[in-house]
């Protein structure tokens, strides 16, 4: 019987492994060249520690079961929440701010569609422990340098949540809250039929409306003044300036509410620019505070997480590569094809022959995988201490010492 992989999994040939690694490696460079460091948590948590940070409608969303002690446990679906649970029980006492960063699968229970799995993986930061506009801009700008060293075509949205939250913020929080997660959802239509069921007086809805469809440049602010003349607009002016200097492209969008409750103040989004389709956001991110919520102190935190798989969709990016050689054996003389394989090994991708096949049948597999070289181990060359060398894109063959052989590769 034929088994299928799960609904919503892939699997991942060499080739395509190849690529994902190496924009894998470019991306956790340019996190380490910020002083960011590794981590890695489990890859299930404790469901409370999902339904804490996003209510229980999220159990329909995620991958959560009983283990055999009938603890609630859950696949994790995102990140964030992982890494500031470690924080709280394992990292108060380093020095502030910490900078992490992770490469990991996550895993939701939704329809799969075209840029959307059921298991994916995401590539974050998090800064914790400043809740200054400099910590929003280093990571702002550090997910921006990463989809630009990719050569991503993109487009970078940066707003703050805060004031949409100073708008709303003589609403019932609930009402508010509903209010956020149909503006994030960017449903207009049911925002305004929603603020006539719970009665949001004209004057207020006005403003939404205002606000949520100012995007443009730093001259943006100037009407969010006005539509909320009571707002401390410091920080966010203070996150542009250092954006400009760094020389980052950005459209303030007051707009982005990222709909969970726990942003407070600078949020941010990156959309591709073409091959995705609708399903084009590749990066979110903003200021949160959780720590309080998992037994912390009340601490400052921003982040970022990467659409991994998204990325490397629509990502080109320059493999590196070694020379491929194949050490072809007469019968009798594997261990010495072995032994000079191993010698090369350093310099290049070295295959030997593990199915005993004769020198026309290793020679063809040669050529079958695309190999440079064919270095031909036999009984006459090796009395001499030489090897036969094929280049297998000229045809061109001549016998060579090993001192040679390492030089020619």
């Amino acid at each position: 019987m034929k088994i299928e992989r799960p609904r919503g999994t892939r699997d991942f040939l060499p080739d395509e492994m190849e690529k994902r690694r190496t924009i894998e490696k470019i991306m956790r460079r340019i996190a380490e060249s910020y002083g960011y460091r590794e981590i890695l948590t489990p890859t299930f948590e404790h469901l409370e520690l999902f339904t804490i940070k996003s209510g229980e409608g999220i159990i329909e969303e995620i991958y959560a079961f009983k283990d055999k002690g009938g603890r609630d446990l859950a696949l994790r679906p995102e990140l964030t929440a992982p890494v500031i649970r470690m924080f709280v029980n394992e990292c108060v006492g380093m020095p502030k701010p910490l900078r992490f960063y992770y490469f990991a699968n996550c895993f939701r229970y939704e329809r799969p569609q075209k840029g959307r799995y059921r298991e994916f993986w995401q590539f974050g930061v998090e800064l914790i422990g400043s809740s200054s506009p400099l910590a929003d801009a280093e990571v702002v700008s550090l997910a921006y340098r990463i989809m630009d060293e990719l050569k991503i075509k993109f487009d970078l949205h940066v707003g703050h949540v805060g004031l949409l939250r100073h708008l709303l913020r003589d609403l019932d929080e609930n009402v508010a809250s509903k209010i956020m997660r149909l503006i994030d959802k960017k449903d207009v239509e049911g925002l305004e039929k929603y603020l006539d069921e719970v009665g949001v007086s004209s004057d207020l809805r006005d403003s939404i409306f205002s606000l949520v469809e100012l995007v443009g440049d730093r001259d943006v602010i100037g009407s969010a003044k006005e539509i909320i003349p009571d707002f401390d607009f410091g920080h966010i002016e203070k996150l542009c300036d250092v954006l400009d200097a760094l020389d980052v492209k950005y459209k303030l969008d007051f707009g982005i509410a990222r709909g969970l409750d726990y942003y407070t103040g600078v949020v941010f989004e990156a959309y591709a620019k073409e091959g995705l389709g609708a399903q084009n956001q590749i990066c979110g991110g903003g200021s949160y505070r959780l720590a309080h919520l998992f037994g912390g102190e009340d601490t400052p935190a921003t982040g970022f997480a990467l659409g991994f798989d998204r990325i490397a969709e629509i990502c080109e990016v320059e493999l590196e590569r070694k020379k491929k050689v194949v050490v072809v054996s007469f019968r009798g003389l594997e261990g010495e094809a072995f032994k000079i394989a191993n010698t090369l090994r350093d310099k290049a991708v070295v295959v030997t022959d593990v199915m005993e096949r004769n020198i026309k049948k290793q020679l063809s597999y040669a050529n079958d995988i695309n190999a440079d070289l064919a270095v031909i181990v036999g009984e006459r060359e090796l009395k001499e201490g030489k090897v036969a060398v094929k280049d297998l894109r000229s045809g061109e063959q001549k016998a060579v010492s090993l001192n040679e052989l390492l030089d020619l590769i």
